[in-house]
């Protein structure tokens, strides 16, 4: 039997398949007939290809990912669509010209030039497109397709995950381009390649990014949330308990993750691997080697359970308590036990640099308890969908693994904001088993655990206590409502569509 992560992005004559029954694949088929207009009014003909691929939700394992440990999301039903057709008529063609439904994005125009550099400083939102068009050459090359003549393209973006919202609006773009850019060209790669490749591209706009996003985009399975595992990436589907429904609901604080990344997220990552090397050499590395060699807190964790077993535990927070001090620590206190400076530690890495220019201290002993007891955490969760406990006891399980996780996040990382904080309070007040922020955070969205019976009074309760006010104060409409506040049951990954 193939595995799933093997096979190529699927290719469907209709959109059955990809958007199910009812009202989901009515409204889908709507976009695309608009697409296929809107592509003729701008474009003069019509697209060759469309490729979709979702946003998602991450039910738990927050901030892990790019510390090599796995991570348990499910994709929702929201998606980016990508519409493009080949332009390869003479040298005047040799353009990207891309578009978007959404009038708020003006088109932009870029070389088809795979080299071309993205201008960091200046942030356009056609970016996204370029960085799976440098993606796909980069990665095509490598696998001796013919790439010598680049062609202009032309594409038509329909994205409606809500952006700055931590569902992976970035995610879905890049890898809808990416897969776009193949479909155009002809060609298919197997998933667990192309989740690999899409994360690749994303460091091309200065994010560190560390996969879970494309892997679940490009892998998810209808019905099934999964366990994403890296190094290599692979996915485990994950049958959810019956009777719990997941809501996901918007603080309406966006999370701007690229703009604010020295500051926040690349800063999160860069505390990390300072914590990963002090405990490397606390725990008895040579600091050359640790300085060297150590870049996530997995390439220490098996030292740090090392120290634990001599204490009867498995634990690696156990290491992190004993050598990592809560106060926060200074360059040079780093740079002592380091035996190093700092910017030669992290000289590899341009974004990382930004973050030494940013910041003036570091706290290593709390971000690595959070990402050791997270880690943990996602296993519990999966653990307990698979154990022989009633439906019931599931159900409050993994409600309790989510609130500590938001705990964890919330106090640990810091990654908060306070609307996510009024936000999980209004969801567990108002009957649900668990409730945590989710993606980078500092913004975006909560995701609640309820159960199935109550799902609509939930919705209707969250709408009067915490969005009601925000539409009086003319934060959004009531009209745009659905789109920061549903249910979503796990939905299918990426694919590609000829009609």
């Amino acid at each position: 039997m193939t595995n799933h992560d093997e096979l190529p992005i699927p290719i469907y004559s209709s959109l059955e398949p990809v958007y199910g029954e009812g009202p989901q694949l009515e409204e889908a088929k709507l976009r695309f007939e608009n697409l296929k207009s809107k592509f003729l009014e701008v474009f003069g003909h019509p697209p060759e290809v469309f490729a979709r691929s979702p946003g998602r939700v991450n039910l738990i394992g927050e901030h892990i990912d790019y510390e090599g440990y796995s991570v348990l999301p499910m994709a929702i039903r929201q998606d980016t669509i990508v519409a493009i057709r080949k332009r390869d008529k003479g040298e005047a063609e040799k353009f990207l010209r891309i578009a978007n439904v959404n009038d708020k994005y003006a088109t932009c125009t870029y070389p088809a030039d795979p080299n071309q550099a993205i201008d960091l400083k200046k942030h356009k939102w056609g970016h996204y497109f370029v960085c799976g068009y440098k993606g796909y050459y980069e990665y095509a090359k490598s696998k001796g397709v013919d790439v010598r003549v680049p062609v202009g393209l032309d594409v038509l973006i329909d994205g409606i995950v809500p952006t700055g919202s931590g569902l992976s609006s970035s995610a879905a773009f890049v890898c809808s381009s990416t897969i776009a850019i193949m479909a155009a060209f002809g060609v298919n790669f197997p998933k667990k390649e192309i989740a690999q490749v899409t994360c690749d591209c994303e460091q091309h706009i200065g994010m560190q990014s560390g996969g879970m996003d494309q892997a679940i985009s490009v892998m998810a399975k209808n019905g099934f949330a999964e366990l994403i595992d890296f190094n290599p990436i692979r996915a485990t589907d994950v049958k959810l308990p019956a009777g719990g429904t997941f809501v996901i609901a918007h603080s309406l604080a966006e999370s701007q993750k690229a703009v604010t990344a020295a500051t926040n997220y690349n800063n999160r990552v860069v505390e990390c691997r300072l914590a990963a090397i002090v405990l490397g050499i606390k725990l008895g590395m040579k600091s050359q080697e640790a300085a060297e060699k150590v870049k996530t807190l997995s390439d220490v964790e098996g030292l740090c359970v090392q120290f634990a077993k001599a204490h009867n535990s498995k634990d690696p927070v156990l290491a992190v308590k004993e050598y990592l001090k809560v106060e926060p620590y200074t360059t040079e206190e780093i740079e002592k036990v380091a035996g190093k400076d700092l910017v030669s530690i992290l000289g590899d890495n341009p974004t990382s640099l930004d973050v030494l220019r940013a910041a003036k201290r570091f706290k290593l002993h709390q971000r690595a308890a959070h990402v050791y007891s997270e880690a943990n955490r996602v296993h519990a969760f999966k653990d307990t969908m698979s154990s022989n406990l009633s439906e019931e006891e599931k159900l409050k399980k993994l409600g309790d693994l989510m609130n500590e996780s938001h705990y964890s996040c919330s106090i640990l990382y810091e990654c908060s904001c306070p609307e996510l904080e009024e936000l999980v309070k209004v969801c567990r007040k108002n009957g649900a088993l668990g409730a945590r922020l989710t993606g980078a955070g500092w913004g975006g969205c909560a995701v609640a655990l309820v159960k199935e019976t109550i799902v609509p009074r939930f919705i209707s309760e969250l709408t009067a206590q915490f969005y009601k006010p925000r539409i009086d104060k003319g934060m959004i409409n009531e009209d745009d409502l659905r789109r920061y506040l549903f249910a979503s049951k796990p939905s299918s990954g990426a694919a590609i569509i000829k009609f």
